[in-house]
């Protein structure tokens, strides 16, 4: 098993360049399959999780190139489709869900255990199974109380969906499944958030009728049939987070390139209020900060446009070392505060209380043996990891490979003392 050995770093400095959205680039990919011609998908990330759906998609009977070294992945199903997706792949990832409505559409019949992933707390996906109800669909409930998904559908018929919570995996997979059903589909308290934004607009040049994504209302009209397009995947917004934070938390200044503003308001935000300088300019947005002046703040997170799940052990890095105490408030995942006992081992002294964490604050962080509980906490403890003295060593850093691109090698580029041990 590899593990990263960090030691505390200077001030970041230079330059980073953003990779691709894992969050957008996995429905995409499972959406090529709504059609029989090519699709070529570009700024792809080099992920675990994308060589996963990859050969998820392989295995339902999809031609597919992945190439990481142009970050480019092309797909192509024409041939008959297997209804059923292996468990070995499914168990090893959440996003496997998303090929639900675009099996159900192809196929009539879509078999799918329920999927694995991070163990941030319960992720269910009776929202999923209530929009393809609503489309028509019939779903075994037998096998449903064994963790199995049996879908089946003569034809879907679109119809009126109000989600409980805006909820993005149920989002993507009605999205898919009417935009190819007979009629008008309107999805209320649709989820919000930019990858759905980025969906619509691949369903869009693939000829889908798709109005109002990132908004709480959206509608599709069905169509008959889809081309073959040409998509570049949006940047990815939790990883440019990730390294606003790893200059705010070094008191360094690094420049992001291929980020998008609008999409991290609430962070900005947020960092603002820390007292972190954040500038933005023609080729990406420069981040600097002073532990001077570095304060603290509380945070709740909210599905998008609020501050985002994601983005909250990252943050709470920061916190620790921030001048004052904080309060961190989780509302989207009931077990999102694994990492309290990493940070903890490192002497942030954090307490919980439900859905609710103390962070005292004013902490010089003590290098220790942690977890990458999963994947947003694992590059959590390696923020922590570059303002901690002496070494922190971080196991379970697959979680980490599933969701940031050459992370070593982007934070070396900037002056971060980190290394990583193949074992």
């Amino acid at each position: 098993m590899a593990k990263f050995l960090v030691q505390k770093s200077g001030p970041l400095s230079g330059e980073v360049t953003i990779s691709g959205s894992k969050n957008a680039v996995l429905p995409i990919l499972a959406a090529t399959l709504l059609t029989k011609e090519e699709c070529v998908i570009k700024d792809v990330p080099a992920l675990r999780d994308v060589d996963v759906m990859c050969r998820l998609l392989n295995s339902l009977g999809a031609e597919v190139d992945l190439d990481f070294d142009s970050n480019t992945v092309k797909v192509k199903a024409s041939s008959e489709l297997n209804s059923e997706a292996p468990y070995d792949l499914v168990k090893m990832m959440r996003a496997s869900i998303l090929v639900l409505g675009a099996l159900l559409i192809r196929q009539g019949h879509a078999l799918i255990h329920l999927p694995g992933g991070c163990a941030i707390g319960e992720r269910p996906i009776e929202l999923h199974l209530k929009g393809l109800r609503a489309l028509g669909a019939t779903i075994d409930e037998k096998l449903l109380s064994h963790g199995i998904v049996d879908a089946r559908a003569d034809k879907l018929v679109g119809s009126d969906i109000y989600l409980d919570f805006p909820s993005v995996g149920a989002t993507e997979v009605i999205m898919m499944a009417a935009s190819l059903a007979e009629g008008t589909t309107v999805i209320e308290n649709a989820a919000q958030e930019p990858e759905i934004v980025d969906l619509a607009t691949f369903l869009n040049k693939m000829g889908a009728r798709i109005k109002g994504a990132g908004t709480d209302t959206v509608k599709i009209e069905g169509v008959s049939e889809f081309k073959g397009v040409s998509h570049h995947v949006i940047p990815d917004r939790i990883e440019a987070g990730t390294f606003m934070v790893a200059a705010a938390i070094t008191g360094g200044q690094v420049l992001i390139k291929n980020m998008v503003p609008n999409h991290l308001k609430a962070v900005i935000a947020k960092l603002r209020e820390c007292g972190i300088e954040i500038t933005m300019e023609d080729d990406g947005v420069v981040v600097k900060g002073n532990p001077e002046t570095l304060v603290s703040t509380d945070i709740k997170t909210l599905p998008y446009p609020g501050f985002p799940t994601d983005m909250q052990s990252p943050f709470m890095a920061l916190l620790t070392i921030a001048k004052g105490p904080s309060v961190v408030i989780e509302t989207v995942f009931e077990n999102r505060f694994m990492h309290v006992g990493e940070f903890n081992r490192m002497g942030a002294n954090i307490k919980t209380e439900g859905k609710a964490a103390i962070i005292p604050g004013n902490k010089q962080l003590q290098g220790a043996q942690v977890v990458a509980t999963d994947l947003r906490a694992g590059a959590a403890v390696v923020l922590a990891g570059l303002v901690a003295e002496g070494t922190t060593e971080v196991s379970q850093i697959y979680h980490i490979d599933r969701g940031y691109e050459n992370f070593t090698e982007k934070l070396r580029s900037l002056g971060a003392n980190i290394m990583r041990i193949e074992e």
